[in-house]
């Protein structure tokens, strides 16, 4: 078949934690059947907000260079397109709308990442106020209009001891409600399966719920390096479809196209397995390699 998809979520050294060149994404890509991809690296934060895990404010240029590199260079076999994963912070709305809209960009996730800084404010009541904090913030991403999509949207899994999604989902269904009152797209995505909570993000339950509300679906996973693109697609689609749902979507221009998931399941090509774990990864960004 004529290639339709492209790679919505994978990430450059300039964030810190990733590995290969967007070209050498851009070639894995192409062999599994993909018409291209959209670099998505953690956008630049003031302050230092996870400063280990993005570009600084002063590599925006030399990333939208790296982008527009790897576009010419791999003209006519492979779509090479800018994106951004965007930080959702309450009180940073409009730093963040104003850099998204200082340039082109094609798709923009919108993240809320549980990580050490957030929790240090976010999980001082507990574990449970903190579920409930993360999905509220979800729900405030979609409403602010800044994002396209919001990306693997139940990661808070990973950061606590007693992850229970029936207790959690009437928090969950009430930030579903909300994110589809507004039309935001939210991201099944495949990199939870290498995750504390091996499942994808995110999980059966939650994906589901989404599937009941029409909540436009976009496939990632979220590549930190090269052999990751397009990885657990044919597996994620299957999980779509249980859940509900008939097809998936992709942004370009930041306008959300569909796809029927039978077409885009017979659109992906079959390659190795991925010979890179998750563990091995994480040594070699340590190691500089």
């Amino acid at each position: 078949m004529k290639p339709i998809l492209y790679e919505q979520h994978m990430h450059t050294p300039l964030c810190k934690h990733a590995l290969g060149s967007p070209e050498e994404y851009a070639a894995v890509a192409r062999d599994r059947g993909l018409a291209g991809i959209v670099v998505t690296c953690h956008n630049p934060w003031p302050g230092g907000y996870m400063p280990d895990a993005r570009m600084e404010i002063r590599e925006w240029p030399a990333y939208l260079k790296l982008v527009a590199r790897a576009r010419e260079t791999c003209a006519g076999w492979c779509d090479v397109r800018a994106g951004l994963e965007a930080d959702f912070w309450p009180g940073h709305e409009e730093f963040v709308r104003q850099q998204v809209q200082s340039v082109p960009l094609h798709h923009v996730l919108g993240s809320v990442h549980p990580y050490d800084e957030y929790q240090r404010v976010y999980a001082r009541e507990g574990p449970l106020k903190l579920q409930q904090n993360y999905f509220e913030h979800l729900a405030m991403a979609a409403e602010t209009g800044i994002f396209d999509t919001i990306a693997h949207p139940d990661l808070i899994k990973n950061m606590v001891p007693d992850w229970n999604v029936e207790r959690i989902m009437p928090v969950i269904q009430n930030a579903l409600d909300r994110i589809a009152a507004t039309g935001v797209a939210m991201e099944l995505n495949t990199s939870g399966l290498n995750k504390l909570v091996s499942e994808m993000n995110p999980g059966p339950e939650m994906l589901h719920e989404m599937a009941i509300r029409g909540i436009p679906l976009v496939i990632g996973s979220d590549a930190h390096w090269p052999t990751r693109a397009a990885a657990q697609w044919e597996e994620a689609m299957d999980n779509a479809k249980a859940a509900g749902y008939e097809k998936i979507s992709f942004f370009l221009d930041r306008q959300r196209n569909d796809v029927p998931i039978d077409v885009a399941r017979n659109s992906l090509r079959p390659i190795a397995t991925d010979p890179v774990s998750s563990k091995e990864w994480s040594m070699r960004v340590r190691s500089g390699r």
